[in-house]
């Protein structure tokens, strides 16, 4: 257990950022989620246009140090491998 004032603070701290990152992680899943969806469907469009979403918020969440950059970059390799082959 934190003892001094300064401990004490950080789990605070700690406490609050964790919330934070839950959040845009969740928010993270979800979109893949929906382009996932989009992707078993075989809607082309909906694919495309939810893949131009996921990307930028993966890469918002490697920027607020919510994911690692290659972890980042493997998810979106990943993905547009999927909706290349969807499109093909």
């Amino acid at each position: 257990m934190a003892n001094t004032a300064s401990a004490k603070k950080a789990v605070r701290k700690i406490a609050a950022r964790t919330e934070v990152n839950k959040a845009r992680r969740s928010r993270v899943r979800t979109f893949i989620r929906k382009f996932e969806e989009a992707v078993v469907k075989g809607d082309k469009d909906a694919a495309q246009v939810a893949f131009k979403v996921v990307e930028p918020e993966v890469m918002r969440a490697v920027g607020k140090g919510v994911i690692h950059k290659n972890t980042a970059a493997r998810k979106v390799s990943r993905l547009s491998k999927r909706l290349k082959a969807l499109l093909a």
